[in-house]
């Protein structure tokens, strides 16, 4: 009886200081958001109070704002909010484009809608879903027979990223991440107001009363912009619409919802931007006084909350506030600081302690603590370990500096350069980088023509000058993917001949307008972009032989774009471009290594009634 009372208490005693090991974690705000994280789900958020769908603004910090893009930095973890941020603005743009100058025929049809929506899903794997909202009675389509200036009640092509593991046709059986599913959410019976995303009882569409219903009676309430066209007979065309705000208006042409679980649709934590598109409304009144430029839509980009990086370091200059998961870190700040490091996520870790001025490492610790080595410690390697030590001595500057001679520090620099460069080779002195800048200074718009002519070479830049281009440049490509996903899908799935009954129409080819707008938009959304152009193979567009809109802008900020044909020019000059030659011989021959994307698109698609179109 003693033994076994003896094994009881050992075990007991034991047990007690096995789970001690942990209670030196305090339930801090991270705990707290967690916690709501978890306890909404797919299956209950129908029923949960709709305070308990959304978190506070403060969980994502450094929000890239248009009015400060060009001053503050953006930091490597905020690259994919700031890619949404341009997106949205783009197709702000292009919308707000094509619906006031394309005519009624001309204006995009359900499946242009649609993938346009997947193309920004496809572009990049952090999105979650895009989406166009247009507000009750607002839509025009020319998808539809005898639809002449008639409005849908409600229009809403959706595209959100699906898993794949379990598809029949996926043999590989995991997520491969290019299944997206797309959706009318307009598409709804009359008798069920909580599926209207306009209604107050859809609960989750803070980012619908952002900017809609839009009660705008005045013809000067929206921005207007300009653009140029020369068309390839060299004749040109300048036109005028009403875009969304500009980056100089109050509050810019951008607002970012609460993150909110989305229920019932892709049933996760979305955190998105949006971007209002104005049109004239309404329409062949006769009456140019009463059409007035409203805000008839919004366009919707969101990412996957949980894929957004934290910032648990204290309150600092480069963490300002508000940052709800301030001061969360397990860092010892009496011997050491925080920095966060990007890729993540939504948990604990995201950041390193290193030693604070004055201090060092000890000598058995080669790298920084990491923090999720930090917030997997126990109590007694967190007491003992993650610090440290104060340096004993001081460095101070030489007394009675006597400088070497200029000659000699060069001599003494030339003898040391092999021994800092790449495979003890170096060309060093032979690259002087104040002489790219001589270059980029010399070339003016006055003498570019006589130097492409007598000096071509001098129009171009060495590559190595690209050095980080892949980082600094990632958003401006993925801007060029998505166009690219969107002409590619559009050309492959879109048949104009194609026969429906009763009153769908399909939609119509690909028009110049649309080009051009898509072209545009891009420049206009992102501030980093000064041109872009679509260049076509002979006979690939239609009623074109050759065909290539390139849009730019001359300043930043400016409100006036401009496009110009180049294939107006003598001799196709673009089609021996080495951007254009080399991709079409690249692609001629060998396809295997182009993405496949699949996408299960449901038009005006009713769930209750079985009716698809």
């Amino acid at each position: 009886m003693a033994l076994l009372r003896a094994v009881i208490v050992h075990c007991c005693v034991l047990a007690g200081c096995v789970l001690a090991q942990f209670n030196w974690h305090v339930r801090d705000n991270f705990d707290d958001i967690r916690t709501r994280i978890d306890k909404v789900r797919g299956d209950n958020c129908r029923v949960v109070d709709v305070n308990e769908l959304f978190l506070p603004n403060e969980t994502v910090t450094h929000v890239p704002n248009i009015q400060r893009l060009n001053i503050d930095p953006v930091f490597p973890n905020r690259t994919n909010l700031l890619h949404i941020h341009n997106m949205a603005i783009s197709r702000a743009f292009f919308f707000s484009f094509i619906l006031q100058k394309a005519a009624d025929n001309d204006e995009p049809g359900f499946m242009y809608y649609f993938m346009s929506v997947i193309s920004d899903v496809a572009a990049n794997r952090f999105i979650n879903s895009s989406a166009i909202y247009y507000a009750p009675n607002m839509s025009f389509t020319p998808s539809y027979k005898g639809f002449f200036n008639k409005t849908m009640p409600l229009f809403a092509p959706r595209a959100y990223r699906a898993d794949d593991f379990n598809d029949p046709y996926h043999l590989e059986g995991t997520s491969t991440l290019n299944t997206i599913d797309a959706v009318d959410l307009g598409a709804i019976p009359a008798d069920t107001p909580s599926r209207n995303y306009s209604s107050d009882q859809y609960r989750i569409n803070e980012w619908y009363h952002h900017w809609l219903p839009d009660p705008t009676k005045r013809q000067d309430s929206k921005t207007t912009y300009t653009i140029q066209i020369t068309h390839f007979n060299g004749t040109n065309e300048t036109f005028v619409w009403h875009g969304p705000p500009d980056p100089s208006d109050n509050p810019g042409p951008v607002k970012w919802s609460r993150p909110y679980f989305d229920c019932e649709r892709s049933n996760k934590w979305v955190y998105g931007a949006t971007s209002p598109i104005p049109d004239i409304f309404p329409r062949h009144t006769q009456w140019r006084h009463i059409e007035i430029p409203k805000y008839v839509a919004v366009a919707v980009l969101e990412l996957d909350f949980e894929r957004l990086d934290i910032n648990q370091c204290p309150i600092g200059s480069g963490n300002p506030r508000p940052n709800y998961f301030a001061g969360t870190s397990r860092c010892k700040n009496d011997t050491t600081e925080c920095e966060p490091v990007h890729g993540y996520g939504f948990r604990r870790g995201g950041y390193q302690c290193r030693c604070r001025p004055g201090f060092r490492r000890p000598r058995i610790v080669r790298n920084p603590y990491h923090g999720e080595l930090i917030e997997r410690a126990t109590e007694h390697d967190y007491r003992t370990g993650f610090h440290c030590e104060k340096i004993g001595y001081l460095m101070v500057q030489t007394q009675n500096l006597l400088r070497i001679a200029e000659e000699d520090r060069i001599r003494f620099i030339g003898m040391q350069a092999n021994y800092m460069a790449i495979l003890n080779v170096s060309s060093g002195a032979n690259k002087d980088p104040h002489l790219v800048f001589t270059l980029m200074k010399a070339v003016t718009a006055s003498n570019c023509a006589e130097i492409g002519r007598e000096r071509p070479e001098l129009l171009r830049l060495p590559g190595d000058v690209a050095h980080g281009r892949d980082w600094h440049l990632e958003n401006e490509a993925r801007s060029a993917v998505r166009l690219a996903n969107f002409l590619s899908g559009f050309l492959q799935t879109v048949d104009p001949k194609e026969l429906f009954a009763e009153f769908r129409v399909p939609d119509r080819s690909l028009t110049q307008d649309q080009i051009i707008g898509e072209a545009m938009s891009l420049v206009a959304g992102n501030q980093r972009i000064l041109g872009c152009g679509v260049y076509f193979d002979r006979k690939q567009f239609p009623g074109r032989h050759l065909y290539a809109p390139y849009a730019y802008r001359r300043h930043r900020n400016e409100r006036r774009f401009y496009v110009d044909d180049m294939a107006r020019f003598r001799g196709a000059a673009y089609l021996q471009e080495g951007f254009f030659a080399q991709l079409k011989t690249r692609w001629a021959a060998n396809l295997d290594d182009l993405v496949t994307y699949t996408t299960k698109i449901r038009i005006r698609w009713v769930m209750h009634t079985e009716r698809k179109e």
